[in-house]
Parts: C-alpha cells; structure tokens; sequence
C-alpha cells in the first residue's frame, strides 16, 4: 500500500488509550491508516521527517462564533481600551476618511477594561465627527449607540422587550446602552450583512484557525435572533465551502428563532422546524447542520444571568429569562421532538434548571437527538444540577478563559461560594461527562493553546484561583480540545483521536504541551495544520518536501 502521508520521527499525541504515544504515522484518504509500529514497511507518496515535532489531533473549538469573529477582524478593535480616552481616541483615529454619516462600527468593547465607566453618547459623537457610532460588547449581550446613532435611529426610551432593555439616564434620556433583545434596534437597521460580507469574514476567521492549529469549530448561534447577521447565513457558509474560503471543517447552529411552528397536516399536526424537515446533522464532515441555539437568559458580566439568588452589587436583581418560560419551554420541547439538538445557552443557576427540565422531559418522553444535546456555558452550577446531568448523559460546553479575562469581575458579581461552582471542568469529568475546548470567540481568547492553560491554572488578571476544584491537568486539557470536543458535536467515532479510521485532521506543535510548565502552554509554536491530510497552514514549508518512495 502506498499512502498520500507519512510522518516520522514524530512525538504523536494519539489521544488514543490503547496507544497513547507512537514516533510514526500515515495517512491516505484523507484518514488515518497507520499508526506507529504498524507505519514500518509502507510506501509513501510523501514521507517527511518532522524532526522530533509534536504531532496531535487537530483542535476542536466547540463553541465559538465565527461569522462575528471574522467581522471583528475587519471592524474597529476597542478591545483593552486603557480608559474612556484611548476609546475616544481609536473612535477618532477610525473616522478619519469615513464618508459624512457612514456609521462606524468597533467591537471587543468591555467596561472592564475601562473601570466600569461607559462611554458617553455625546463624546462619541465628537470623537467620530458626527458620524454615527455603533459599539459591540464583548460579551455579545449588550451594545453602546452614540447620540447620532439613537437619534437616527428614533430611540426615545420608552421602547419595551422581553429580556432587553434600552437603558436610559434619571431623566428618562437613552444612554446609548442597549441590553440583550433591545439590540434588534439597531441590527435592524444594519442588518443583514451581504452575503459576500459574510463569505470574507468566514475565510479571515478560518485562515486565523488554522494557524492555531484549529480543524474543526462549531459556531454558535447563525440565521436570526440578535446573534444572527443575515437570514442566508448556513447558505454563506455553503458559498464559502465551494469558493475554498473555510479552512477549518464547521459545524453551525441555528438560531431557534428562526425556527417556526410548521403545518404538517390539515388536522392541525405541527412541528417546530423548517419548512421541508430539516433538522440537526444534515451536511457532512466539511460543513454540517449542528443543534439548534436556544438562548435562556443572558450574561454574568452584564447582570443578566438569571440566577437563584441576587447578584452582590444589586442583591435585589436575580437576572432575567429571555423570553416567557412557559413559552420558551413549549419551543425547545417541540424542537427536540421535531428532530433537533438542543444548544441552551443556560448562564444562571436557574437558566441551568429550566434546561435540565427539558432535557427530562424529552428523555421522558423516548426523544432521541440526532447530536448530543448540550448547555453553554453554565455559569452557575449546583451539585444537584450537576449530578442531573450526569444521569442524562448532557455535558456544559464552559469556556475556561473566562476566568482569565472576566473571573475578578465574575467574583465581585457573585460572590466566592457561587465561583466555586462556576463554569466547571474538573466537576464535569468527576461525574462522568466530557469536557469540550470551547473559546466563546470573540467574547474571550480563542487560541486552543491558550484556552488550555487557562483550564490548567484557572488565574484571574489579579492571579486569584477561580475554582481549584475545577482546574484540569494538562493532559485533560489536550484532550478536551481534541477527543473530548469530538464527543461533544456528535463527532467522537471520527474526530478528536490519532487511530486508523479517523480524519487525517492533526497539529504539528514546536513542544508538548502536557509536559512543559502550566504558564508556558499557552506560549507552544503551532509549526502546521493539517486537514484531512492536507496542510491548511505551514508557514516554514515543513510539509512540503519529503521524499517520494519509488
């Protein structure tokens, strides 16, 4: 047999228990044929010495946004502002050369990062020279308009929403600040993008992928609700796939609101779907229909969670559901029974447990998912709802950088009792369930590498441990963001593991992040991507030569 790839003197990390490391390995297909003992002997196509190179499965981003990611790419960076000045100031510098009353828009905005303070709506129309300013936070859940943009777009404070909130000053004048669903102010205006728009985002998000080493990503949440950028967007994606523009191998999630209560017979038979049946796991390895994004409430960072008990710095504010429960149970019980997985977006204690009882309903009732069904995130978690989800056999994709970037402002928000069982990892594995490797791109970090260490160590910025009890060894680490991903989207029999059978999908890395010190991981070389046996990224040229057997 002669095979399309062979490497040698290699340290694969095969994330594979019955041979966990091996020096050697080949793939032809675009799969994995040999690993090991068992490459001696073939013939190759291309056989590449990789010179003592870490060699793992490719990593696996489960939760990730990447038409937003891509978008930030191309908009306004306002990420770590040192202060409403330098934010000011990025907004001046970015208008110099705007057309007169072309709208400016930035992103990775934090109030965090400016010391709690919001920008003032007037001093953004001064910095931006009149022109109207639309500003994303970083968390995805809440936006900042300047005064022209309110203007022009005729807020006037008194508007009204299930689960958002124009927010408005002592004298009943609109801030600027829009929460959760009161955002579809101003995204009905600027949306939707063009397809285009969206096919250019997708390949800068990819491109910047797989130089860090990502093969697959599932994008959370596409095709409508405040999260949505266009009604066309899957079909973006398709565009994007045919013009060689994704780098990595996708997995999209619908938006539920984009789901309706579909006619099925003339004696009122519904079900909760898309015209024509289409549900959960249509596509392929390449690009596949993921679950369905169900949003439950909304962020810690913006008080928006919907917890059990009130947050510390408003105890009298316990979040909110972003939608009637009664009715937001309804929809995801009928998308599950019409053939979806469920993706609830569950933050809060109490969001957690409006999740797990419709996950116990659909058991109850013999609904099998065509995916795994999951919760994002899961900000707060009890060791009840824990154990719940054990006997259910459901996983939270949590987002360890989190910590990071937001866990100082997390504790203030929630106390250190709730920290402790806040976005747990270690818990998860204890009680029997996989991790994924998920960012939450662009709300936080998403180098793979980085995101690992952060599950290790577990540091806020002031070098406080969030949750010890939850950190993971290195190796955990690895194998989330490799086979634990995998089980997470449906995709363990294929992905996520370096043995015969699975996609020739792996990551070339310039050291072994399992053996060096937690504060270097993040610091690892990405020397090659590889998918499905074919270099997406080799900046050296490292995959390139090779001999051919003869």
């Amino acid at each position: 047999m002669i095979v399309d790839l062979l490497l040698e003197n290699a340290r694969v990390l095969t994330q594979d228990e019955r041979m966990p490391r091996a020096s050697a390995l080949a793939a032809l297909g675009g799969r994995i044929v040999a690993v090991g003992d068992d490459c001696a002997g073939l013939s190759a196509a291309r056989r590449i010495d990789v010179d003592g190179a870490i060699v793992a499965p490719g990593f696996n981003d489960a939760h990730a946004h990447s038409v937003w990611f891509g978008h930030t790419l191309l908009e306004v960076d306002l990420a770590s502002c040192a202060g409403l000045d330098d934010l000011y100031l990025r907004v001046e510098r970015a208008a110099v050369g705007l057309p007169a009353g072309e709208w400016l828009v930035a992103s990775g905005y934090n109030q965090m990062d400016t010391g709690g303070a919001y920008p003032d709506a007037d001093r953004l129309d001064a910095a931006a020279g009149g022109r109207p300013v639309w500003i994303k936070h970083t968390s995805g859940h809440s936006c900042f308009l300047s005064r022209r943009a309110v203007e022009s777009l005729g807020i006037t404070g008194t508007e009204r929403f299930d689960g958002g909130s124009v927010v408005c000053d002592e004298t009943g004048r609109p801030t600027g600040l829009l929460e959760e669903t009161a955002m579809a102010l101003v995204q009905e205006r600027m949306l939707p993008a063009p397809q285009q728009q969206i096919v250019a985002a997708l390949e800068a998000a990819t491109a910047r992928y797989a130089a860090e080493g990502l093969t697959s990503v599932t994008d959370a949440g596409i095709g409508g609700g405040w999260i949505g950028h266009s009604a066309q967007e899957f079909g973006a994606y398709q565009a994007a796939l045919e013009a060689g523009a994704l780098r990595t191998r996708m997995q999209p999630m619908l938006v539920s609101d984009v789901l309706g209560d579909v006619p099925l017979s003339a004696d009122g038979r519904r079900f909760r779907g898309l015209p024509g049946g289409l549900r959960s796991g249509l596509g392929d390895a390449r690009l596949q229909l993921g679950p369905v994004k169900i949003f439950l409430d909304g962020s810690i960072l913006g008080n928006t969670a919907r917890m059990s008990q009130g947050y510390h710095n408003c105890p009298a504010n316990h979040g909110y559901f972003q939608g009637d429960v009664d009715e937001m149970r309804r929809r995801a019980l009928d998308a599950g029974r019409a053939g979806w997985a469920l993706a609830m977006h569950a933050v809060g204690d109490e969001a957690v447990g409006l999740a797990i009882d419709v996950l116990e309903q659909l058991r109850a009732e013999g609904v099998r998912p065509p995916l795994p069904h999951r919760i994002e995130h899961g900000g707060v978690v009890t060791d009840a709802q824990l154990s719940a989800l054990s006997a259910l056999g459901t996983s939270i994709v949590a987002q360890p950088y989190f910590m990071r970037v937001y866990g100082d402002g997390f504790r203030d928000y929630i106390g250190d009792a709730r920290a402790e069982q806040s976005f747990r990892l270690g818990s998860l594995l204890r009680h029997g369930l996989p991790v994924a490797g998920s960012s939450d791109r662009p709300v936080a970090e998403g180098r793979p590498l980085a995101v690992m260490q952060a599950a290790v160590e577990r540091l806020t910025a002031h070098d406080w441990v969030y949750g010890p009890d939850e950190r993971l060894t290195a190796e955990q680490a690895l194998h989330a963001y490799t086979a634990g991903s995998a089980a997470v989207t449906g995709w363990g029999a294929e992905k996520g593991r370096l043995a015969p059978g699975y996609l020739a999908d792996l990551v070339l890395l310039g050291d072994d992040p399992t053996r060096v010190d937690a504060s270097r991981i993040g610091d690892v070389a990405v020397l090659a991507t590889v998918l499905g046996g074919e270099a997406t990224h080799d900046p050296s040229g490292m995959l390139d030569g090779g001999s051919e057997d003869g």
